[in-house]
């Protein structure tokens, strides 16, 4: 930032674009609401009329398929900066997230964010031909 330029403004919340269908977002839902939050998180579902209405401009098709976070300053953030973001607004967690924004820590993020879409992928395709839930889960 240079002289005479306003610093961005604070992000006051995030909210987080989730799956509910998805086995593996609600779990990861359910750790984020149990954390303590630095920064609120609201959990709205990916695709849904509250998530167009809220979000207009916001490429829809894309956070059905990775985790997506925005800002109330309008910001969004998709796959592994999304999965930093939410890591960001945790108390227990913020370190990490600063540690895995460096360009030595993105590296890991991509790798987690990216292993969640695989096992995301094998869940939704288990889950939706094995309604029963007793089904096995491809390797």
């Amino acid at each position: 930032m240079t002289a005479g330029q306003d610093a961005p403004p604070p992000v006051r919340w995030l909210t987080v674009l989730h799956d509910p269908a998805c086995p593996l977002c609600r779990g990861l839902t359910a750790w984020l609401r149990g954390q303590r939050q630095l920064v609120p998180l609201e959990f709205v579902a990916a695709g849904s009329a509250e998530a167009h209405e809220l979000f207009p401009g916001l490429d829809h098709d894309a956070s059905l398929g990775e985790i997506t976070v925005v800002g109330d300053t309008g910001e969004v953030w998709r796959g592994h900066h999304a999965f930093v973001a939410c890591l960001w607004a945790l108390a227990d967690h913020r370190s990490l997230a600063r540690r895995l924004a460096t360009p030595a820590g993105l590296p890991l993020a991509r790798a987690a964010a990216f292993a969640a879409a695989r096992i995301r992928a094998v869940t939704k395709v288990s889950a939706s031909s094995c309604p029963s839930g007793e089904c096995d889960v491809p390797g």
